[in-house]
């Protein structure tokens, strides 16, 4: 997948952005992190924080945090 999603389990901002994701029909892979921050090491590899929702976009090479500055990233890139 072009595209990777890092969500915590029950994050209402995380489900926020999978439910954009999947409205503009774009297939993603998710990658489920630990509810601890100090043990989300792959998510802070990848951004260099700990916080999710963060979308790594392999197509375009766009990484980035915050649910909303994603959204306006889906709806510009792809919607």
């Amino acid at each position: 997948m072009a595209i990777t999603l890092y969500q915590l389990d029950g994050c209402p901002y995380c489900e926020k952005v999978a439910d954009r994701l999947d409205e503009v029909g774009l297939d993603y892979d998710t990658e489920w992190v630990e509810a601890m921050h100090s043990e989300r090491n792959e998510v802070k590899r990848v951004s260099g924080q700990r916080g999710v929702p963060v979308i790594v976009d392999d197509e375009t090479g766009v990484t980035m945090a915050e649910s909303d500055r994603i959204l306006e990233y889906v709806d510009s890139t792809y919607a």
